[in-house]
């Protein structure tokens, strides 16, 4: 069998299409713009430019309306930067999905091939596993002991059995058995296509973090929108109708309630991970970011995970060595010419195939029956004309075999010592027929599957963050304990599958090393552990185990051993199978939360000492009847200026904020999952801060009149309000660094000090060759060494407060 030729394939895709359902069409640029109008708050603004431009036309047009030119000016800015977030979030998402896509081993040109199924065509040959999708529909041109799930189809749980010749299809389950399909429907024409509009209007669900954020922000729009309403009565109760108010109580509004949290906590979330995919752990869903923060044990099997997957057979010892190659050559479905197959399977024909032709025995000795390898009963049975092979666990078959108790106790012992050693032990057997009692015993293969080496370290940094692992094996007990210890693992209780079920759920959280587990068993362990609140993270990588990883907190699914089923209901991916990529993925998962935590710490302290100055601003004018030039009410601070505030620090700095570094986040024990979004710590950083700002902020803006008429300046209230304008951009740029500090030290981070200089030279640039567009006046040189000397006392002085905040905090 050959299969397809490239070239033939290359055309039949380009005649087919791509074996794969139909996306729903990105949402264009244009109507991303247009949404990020899409605020009550952004509707009420636009409204008061509308009576601002009206008032202007009223009043006989003269010169132009600078004031709504510019608000609108920055509304297009900030949504062209809403926009861009979106886009780039979007990018990183789908970049991630790609990695996510479903493989199959595809017969083309003459060999098995690891492909996307996506490249599939009809014609192509694709051989089949239990545990895997289907991934087109098709013809059964073998099939051995299969097993479908069609419930996907029909709505009928109960699996179906299929024979060589019947159709399967696309989306249906392989849960037994093994098989090779010869494909004809691919896409929309196969069955899965038939229902891909049911399917397309399924929609992404946001995180629980998203919409914690959210009603968090909800709360604090009803506020500032309650503030914003008192400052508008306070205006009109001492000016009269003016929609100059109207404007500047409207801006405080829309600059001071986090709209944009959520477009940047998506970002962050989707810069984070695909910063995972490139440690080798694809995050399926978003939710499991916030959850990997908090994961308190980690449930880890350990061939592949722990060790290196790569199953090397030392020796076989037993009365019939020949016998024993032979049933490695035939109880075996891997394909040695093409890599396909269990590593174990694997490892057993490169030993056989040391010692005999394996191509030509197979052919001499062709199947007949089969029972394929089942946790259900630990062993695989092939029937060939020389009788049947039997490979498995030992204490599966050696009840089997034809020998009397003592004899079988011996050879258990035998199998308990190599194990002890740290082998790997599979007992090899022998029988007339179909007969599957009364073997005869062929040997032991011992196999070796060492740690990887940078699993000790990774073990050590997991209990130093004070996460807890613990193995869930179908191994040997005595192998995995040679393993455990040999990685680290502080052991002290092992437990069999068979002693899991006389245990309470408290005397399973005594256990450290679970071996010949049964995929309930694994569901069990995570119930117990999640009972006693831990939060857990579950490896799996066979069809059994997805109900445990369902149940985790984090289920976590093998890349390149694991199964279609189990990556479906997974979290998280492993691409390398690795337990190290685990904790890699355990740090990200810290550090994004952490950076979450430094922006919104950032823009609720920013947005506070705003709402301070406006308010208290406002309050002061009309106490002490302070007029502007116009001879309005002084505000503190202009709607433009307002709004260009808002723009210039929420948008990049809190962006970069979120590609921070954290190098010590596994340094400090797990964050409980049920922790609120700011902590104490957090909440008395923001008020202090936030005030201290704002105080400064209002010091300005109260003693520079007296100083201006000793400078000899012109207009000292409008110098004030310039003054104090510049100083809340550079603060609230300044002030980004201050909420970065948290228990630890983060790295430097360049893209922070990027956006804080892009911020400090644009704020320099337009308020020396063009303030009038900010509402500003031209202000003399020493002016801007005052208020950048203010602003970097400030920042100081929320550094020393930063210090004792998490001093406290840790000490708290």
């Amino acid at each position: 069998m050959q299969g397809l030729t490239s070239k033939e394939a290359e055309k039949r895709l380009a005649e087919y299409g791509p074996n794969a359902l139909p996306e729903k069409p990105p949402e264009p640029l244009w109507r991303k713009f247009l949404r990020q109008f899409q605020s009550p708050l952004i509707y009420i603004l636009l409204f008061a430019l509308l009576v601002d431009l009206s008032l202007w036309l009223y009043e006989g047009a003269h010169g132009l309306p600078l004031e709504s030119l510019a608000i609108l000016a920055i509304l297009l800015l900030n949504a062209g930067l809403g926009t861009l977030q979106e886009k780039r979030s979007e990018e990183a998402l789908r970049r991630l999905k790609a990695m996510a896509e479903p493989l199959a081993w595809v017969l083309r040109d003459g060999r098995f091939q690891r492909l996307p199924s996506r490249e599939i065509v009809p014609g192509d040959v694709v051989r089949l596993e239990a545990g895997d999708r289907i991934p087109a529909d098709g013809l059964l041109l073998e099939a051995s002991g299969v097993l479908v799930d069609e419930s996907v189809l029909t709505g009928e749980s109960v699996p179906v059995e299929k024979g060589e010749g019947e159709e399967v299809f696309s989306g249906t389950l392989l849960v037994r058995g093994r098989a090779l399909l010869q494909v004809t429907r691919t896409g929309l024409n196969s069955a899965m296509g038939r229902i891909a509009g049911l399917l397309a209007t399924m929609e992404e669900e946001r995180t629980p973090l998203e919409r914690r954020l959210e009603a968090f922000g909800h709360r604090v729009a009803r506020w500032v929108v309650v503030l914003a309403v008192a400052l508008v009565a306070l205006g009109f109760l001492v000016e009269g109708f003016s929609a100059k108010v109207l404007l500047f109580a409207v801006a405080l509004a829309v600059a001071a309630v986090p709209e944009g949290l959520p477009a940047v906590l998506t970002l962050a979330l989707a810069l984070g991970v695909e910063r995972m995919a490139r440690r080798k752990a694809v995050v399926r869903r978003l939710a499991a970011v916030e959850a990997l923060g908090s994961v308190t044990v980690i449930a880890t099997d350990k061939t592949g995970t722990l060790t290196e997957n790569r199953m090397e057979v030392q020796g076989v010892v037993g009365p019939d060595p020949q016998g024993a190659l032979l049933a490695m050559a035939l109880c075996n479905d891997a394909d040695l010419e093409t890599g396909a197959g269990d590593p174990l399977e694997l490892g057993l024909l490169r030993y056989a195939s040391r010692h005999l032709d394996v191509k030509r025995v197979r052919q001499e000795n062709p199947r007949l029956s089969e029972r394929p390898f089942d946790s259900a009963w630990k062993y695989m049975r092939v029937t060939t004309p020389r009788g049947s092979f039997f490979k498995g666990a030992p204490e599966a078959l050696i009840p089997r075999l034809a020998l009397e108790p003592g004899e079988k106790a011996s050879l258990l012992e035998e199998a308990e010592a190599h194990a002890q050693r740290g082998f790997r032990v599979l007992a090899l057997a022998w029988g007339e027929g179909e007969r599957e009692e009364g073997l005869s015993f062929l040997g032991f293969a011992l196999l070796l599957d060492p740690p990887r080496p940078e699993v000790p370290e990774a073990v050590a940094k997991v209990l130093k963050a004070g996460i807890r692992v613990v193995m869930v094996t179908g191994d040997h007990p005595a192998t995995a304990l040679a393993i455990a210890r040999q990685v680290g693992l502080p052991v002290e209780t092992v437990a069999t599958g068979e002693e899991i079920a006389e245990l309470s759920d408290e005397e399973l959280l005594e256990v450290d090393v679970f071996a010949r587990v049964r995929p309930e068993d694994k569901l069990r362990i995570v119930a117990a552990l999640q009972k006693a609140g831990e939060v857990v993270a579950m490896t799996g990588d066979g069809v059994n185990d997805a109900p445990a990883l369902k149940r985790a907190d984090v289920g976590v699914a093998m890349g390149q051993r694991g199964s279609d089923v189990s990556r479906e209901v997974a979290d998280l991916i492993l691409m390398d199978d690795n337990f190290a990529t685990i904790v890699a993925a355990i740090e990200e998962g810290r550090s994004i939360y952490e950076n979450i935590q430094k922006f919104i710490r950032f823009l609720f302290s920013t947005n506070l000492s705003e709402i301070l100055v406006v308010a208290l601003g406002m309050g002061l004018s009309a106490l002490l009847h302070l007029r502007d030039e116009a001879g309005q009410l002084l505000l503190p601070l202009t709607a433009v200026q307002i709004l260009w505030i808002n723009l210039v620090t929420d948008g990049l700095p809190a962006l970069a904020l979120a590609l921070d570094r954290n190098p010590g986040v596994l340094d400090r024990p797990p964050r409980p999952k049920e922790s609120p979004l700011l902590d104490p710590p957090s909440w008395r950083f923001i008020l202090v801060t936030g005030s201290l700002k704002a105080l400064f902020a209002l010091a300005i803006l109260g003693l520079m009149p007296r100083w201006g008429s000793f400078v000899g300046m012109s207009s000292q209230l409008e110098v004030a309000r310039t003054a104090t304008f510049h100083f809340m951009t550079l603060g609230q740029l300044f002030f980004a660094y201050a909420a970065r500090h948290t228990h630890f030290m983060p790295l430097p981070n360049p893209y922070l000090h990027g956006a804080v200089v892009l911020g400090i030279l644009i704020q320099l640039l337009l308020g020396t060759l063009a303030p009038g567009v900010l509402e500003a006046v031209l202000v003399p040189g020493w002016i801007w060494g005052m208020v950048l000397g203010m602003a970097l006392l400030a920042w100081l002085l929320a550094e020393g407060v930063d210090r004792l905040v998490w001093r406290k905090g840790v000490k708290g």
